[in-house]
């Protein structure tokens, strides 16, 4: 499963480079095999065989096995999630234990941006982190709000209990707000300030290069996927039916689509936004429904 989640990463980074393309009327990567299938096979292949080279001021060990780790991370989400009536590791709290493993990307980036002793990508990792703490604490409580809708901690239970109503037609305005808190958890645009070209150079893989830059951005489209299939999981479960697989190709497309349609936010405004108006409108969802 975990190698099939891969292949469908190098495939999504070229479904997202079509439409792009196509929104911006042009052809996008069209050479490299039938109408440039093989493109991201040979970008895996040059990214990998490029030469790396260590900063003298950095410490070689954390700087070489974070990237990694970051990946391994994402990897671990994967067999806890039950989609589709499948999952390698199925329990009665797999939605507590997706709330641990997605907090640790957090020290991660962290360590990625200070391990390099580069200024400029640790900057760019405090960004990054302030931004993620910042929406995660939404995150989780609007996914907690649906679990509690569903009586339970289990992916498996979430979907069985819309067997007779999807949970987005009573949840539309917390839907909008869960998409925008995914965007913003995995610095996706409009609200990809770790790469603000203009202010940070890349931000906090700044220094990283080849194989260790393609270990991030694994990560990075990897995590976009498995947030897409807890979507359809919380909001669009039709269970025995083939419905929720085309559900999140959709809503994977979403996530491409607004990358071509917004510009970049500003940094204030996102944290207004995730303080100001996401952290009091999930509390007090999250009380309402305790107290009914």
């Amino acid at each position: 499963m975990t190698i099939s989640m891969l292949i469908s990463v190098a495939f999504y980074t070229i479904l997202e480079r079509k439409i792009l393309s196509y929104m911006q009327i042009r052809k996008g990567p069209n050479k490299v095999g039938f109408l440039g299938i093989l493109q991201p096979f040979s970008d895996a292949l040059k990214l990998f065989n490029k030469n790396l080279s260590n900063l003298e001021m950095a410490n070689i060990l954390l700087s070489m096995s974070m990237p990694a780790l970051t990946l391994f991370i994402s990897i671990l989400i994967i067999p806890i999630i039950n989609f589709n009536n499948f999952s390698m590791y199925d329990n009665k709290h797999n939605i507590l234990l997706f709330f641990i493993i997605s907090s640790m990307s957090v020290y991660s980036i962290l360590m990625i941006g200070w391990s390099t002793n580069s200024k400029y990508s640790n900057l760019g990792s405090i960004r990054s982190v302030a931004q993620m703490i910042s929406y995660e604490v939404s995150f989780f409580m609007m996914l907690l709000f649906i679990s509690i809708m569903s009586f339970s901690y289990s992916f498996y239970e979430m979907m069985m209990s819309q067997n007779f109503l999807i949970f987005f037609l009573g949840n539309i305005i917390l839907f909008m707000m869960w998409i925008t808190s995914c965007l913003a958890e995995t610095n996706r645009a409009p609200f990809d300030f770790a790469e603000s070209e203009s202010e940070l150079v890349s931000g906090f893989n700044i220094e990283y290069m080849g194989g260790w830059f393609a270990l991030i951005f694994l990560a990075e489209y990897m995590s976009m996927i498995i947030l897409s299939m807890i979507t359809t999981i919380m909001f669009f479960s039709f269970p025995k039916m083939l419905i929720s697989p085309l559900i999140l190709v959709l809503i994977t497309i979403i996530l491409l689509w607004v990358r071509a349609t917004y510009p970049r936010f500003r940094y204030d405004l996102l944290m207004n936004l995730s303080w100001k108006l996401f952290l009091p409108t999930s509390l007090f969802i999250i009380i309402l429904s305790m107290n009914l």
